[in-house]
């Protein structure tokens, strides 16, 4: 896309949705971090069912450390790969207080060396916690940047960097969830609704359908 499409994209995407948010449920920085680690392979739809109970009482560190392994598994066992999230939840939630006092790390390296924290995990927190203009990039943002023509890449980092190069300064701190938003309601997988979709004039994918 050119520089002027893009921003006409982006304007789109935020007409549609102008206060655009994370689905997931948290209280405070550290249950987004939480969340965000339980997340992964998972719907946001179902790690909030199962934090519902949890967030009402588990709300830092040491609360979670004292609910030990075995209980947080009890809340989480509804989530795929329920068991090495909870090592990895209760591993992060020792070393925070060991290492940082009890608190969520503002940088990227400290968010990275906790168990279970990946770059798009590092990417959240940074971008919904501290307000830093970071793109995190999950599997609806790689498909939407790829199929549109928006920022093309074979691997996640690689569109990651494009996205940070294309992205208009002024839609860089929403631009993650728009695309996310979009792809998980509009440009699905199997069955993009390109006859609703707010930015179909814009996009490269050839297979657009006009049908209801």
């Amino acid at each position: 896309m050119k520089p002027q499409d893009i921003r006409t994209f982006f304007a789109a995407l935020a007409a549609d949705r102008p206060d655009p948010q994370t689905e997931l449920d948290f209280v405070n920085d550290y249950t987004l971090l939480v969340a965000v680690v339980l997340s992964a392979q998972a719907t946001d739809v179902g790690v909030n069912k199962a934090t519902a109970k949890l967030f009402e009482t588990v709300r830092d560190p040491a609360a979670m450390v004292a609910l030990g392994e075995d209980g947080l598994r009890q809340h989480i066992r509804t989530i795929g790969l329920f068991n090495s999230k909870a090592k990895n939840v209760i591993a992060l939630s020792e070393i925070l207080l060991a290492r940082h006092g009890g608190r969520v790390p503002r940088t990227r390296g400290e968010l990275e060396a906790l168990p279970g924290v990946g770059r798009k995990t590092a990417n959240v927190v940074l971008n919904e916690a501290f307000g830093d203009p970071t793109l995190a990039v999950d599997t609806h943002v790689f498909r939407v940047s790829n199929r549109t023509g928006l920022a093309t890449g074979k691997t996640v980092e690689a569109v990651e960097k494009k996205l940070m190069k294309v992205v208009p300064d002024d839609y860089m701190m929403g631009a993650h969830h728009w695309l996310i938003l979009h792809g998980r309601h509009l440009c699905k997988a199997r069955k993009p609704e390109c006859f609703r979709c707010p930015v179909a004039e814009l996009c490269a994918f050839n297979a657009k359908s006009t049908r209801r």
